[in-house]
């Protein structure tokens, strides 16, 4: 390592001088004095963002949809064909008697020739949200009746009643939303149409 001389001694910028050479301490000190009166002079240049990762969002295209708009209707009145069909658990048909997710899934296959899960929450998983604002006639409304989501489910059809297959009373009827018992636990409302 060369030695940083005096400004006495001579260097090439300063020919007529000479430079006598310093001590190793003192040459430590000044090296380090020089270093940080740098570094304080000038502050490094800004860093870019690391752009963090965006956690991927997962939405669903694939809803299961009805052909057209017309079906909807359809469904609206083929429900209120059934209306006092008696109650079965896990029934699918009329003639054995129908569920809530039984009598949607059966209704939706006879309009449409497309199957839906015998199964409110496995339905819910597989149509579009939709808002109560957006509610139309055809629509399904979701309840959470037996303390777990989408338990129970009907068919809106329109001035806030929706048509469904309850245990009690064992029959198809008809149901008003804001109803006492079910106003509280309603819990979604779903669209089987791709856009409205």
């Amino acid at each position: 390592m060369t030695p940083i001389l005096p400004p006495s001694a001579a260097t090439p910028c300063n020919p007529g001088r000479s430079i006598l050479p310093l001590s190793w301490p003192a040459t430590l000190s000044l090296t380090a004095a020089l270093l940080l009166s740098a570094a304080c002079s000038t502050s490094p240049p800004p860093r870019p963002p690391v752009a963090q990762p965006t956690p991927p969002t997962t939405v669903k295209s694939d809803f299961f949809t009805l052909a057209h708009e017309a079906q909807s209707q359809e469904l609206v009145l083929f429900a209120i064909g059934l209306l006092d069909t008696g109650y079965q658990f896990g029934g699918r048909n009329p003639e054995a008697g129908l569920d809530c997710s039984g009598m949607v899934s059966y209704i939706v296959e006879q309009i449409s020739g497309k199957r839906l899960p015998h199964n409110a929450a496995q339905i819910a998983e597989q149509t579009r949200p939709i808002t109560r604002k957006d509610l139309q006639p055809g629509d399904l409304v979701f309840f959470n009746t037996l303390k777990r989501r989408h338990s129970h489910m009907g068919i809106y059809i329109g001035d806030g009643r929706f048509i469904h297959a309850p245990s009690s009373r064992g029959s198809v009827r008809i149901e008003r939303l804001d109803n006492t018992y079910f106003a509280p636990r309603i819990d979604g409302m779903r669209t089987l149409l791709a856009s409205r």
